[in-house]
């Protein structure tokens, strides 16, 4: 049987784990996996937090289905047998994540398990036998990972294209803007009699301001008040895009919350 988990839940997971860490005490964490179900493939798309004493099952989409829970910790053991007997009564055949939150090598510390029955020494016992897993991604997960690796937290200093290109505009702003008034400057001095007159760098100078009037023409006018409706367009987009985003999970909390009530009651004494 083979298995694919999004980055999201695997997030989910470490961020249930955080804060019970923050004591430096080891606890375990457990929790529910849904998805689907092609044949010997299951597809973890979505995962949410189970309470020791009682669990609250709820279908939040219509189209996923229960395939297993998760857990922190090393190799199963026995506590996670029992929970797995129990969770064995909604799915005949979960799957169990573990995440290992004291590993020190650098790949993840995440598996997968499946349970079997085998014969141990004559009698059936329930044993975990590891799966073969494939990290999968959505597009809003592969662009944020984009931006993300485009963003360098390190001494480097290293900054995303965006922000180098602005820079580099920046920079050639505010070269020009120090010449300008270095012009200006010479030529209020001149006028004044401070410096000496140089007929060259007046005709320069001239020269120069007579290009300033070629910019001011309908067409720049009309240009870069297109170019700043694009750019005001484009903030407006990504703020309706963030509020749509932000509503979504909105509606999604409000829905677990709403289905919990109706389905705690009935599940209540599964386990217990």
């Amino acid at each position: 049987m083979e298995s694919a988990a999004e980055n999201r839940n695997l997030q989910e997971v470490v961020q249930l784990l955080e804060p019970l860490q923050a004591d430096k005490n080891q606890v375990s964490v457990i929790g529910a996996l849904i998805g689907k179900q092609k044949g010997r493939n299951l597809e973890i798309m979505n995962s949410f937090e189970l309470m020791f004493a009682r669990i609250e099952v709820k279908q939040v989409f219509s189209d996923m289905e229960f395939l297993g829970w998760y857990t922190t910790g090393d190799q199963p053991n026995d506590e996670d047998l029992n929970i797995h007997r129990q969770i064995c009564q909604i799915n005949e055949s979960p799957i169990l994540l573990k995440l290992n939150p004291q590993a020190k090598h650098s790949d993840l510390p995440v598996t997968m398990y499946e349970s079997v029955i085998d014969l141990v020494e004559g009698e059936a016992t329930m044993l975990f036998v590891e799966l073969h897993y494939t990290l999968a991604t959505e597009e809003a997960e592969r662009i944020g990972v984009d931006h993300v690796a485009r963003m360098s937290s390190n001494e480097a200093g290293e900054s995303s294209l965006v922000a180098e290109h602005l820079t580099a505009q920046h920079s050639a702003i505010k070269m020009l803007h120090s010449r300008v008034r270095l012009v200006l400057q010479y030529v209020r001095a001149v006028q004044a009699g401070e410096l000496p007159r140089s007929h060259e760098i007046l005709r320069e100078a001239y020269s120069l301001s007579h290009r300033l009037p070629v910019m001011v023409t309908d067409r720049f006018r009309q240009d870069f008040y297109n170019q700043c409706n694009d750019v005001g367009l484009m903030t407006y987009l990504g703020t309706i895009t963030k509020g749509c985003n932000d509503i979504n999970q909105f509606v999604n909390k409000f829905n677990i919350l709403y289905d919990r009530q109706g389905m705690g009651r009935r599940m209540r004494g599964l386990f217990f």
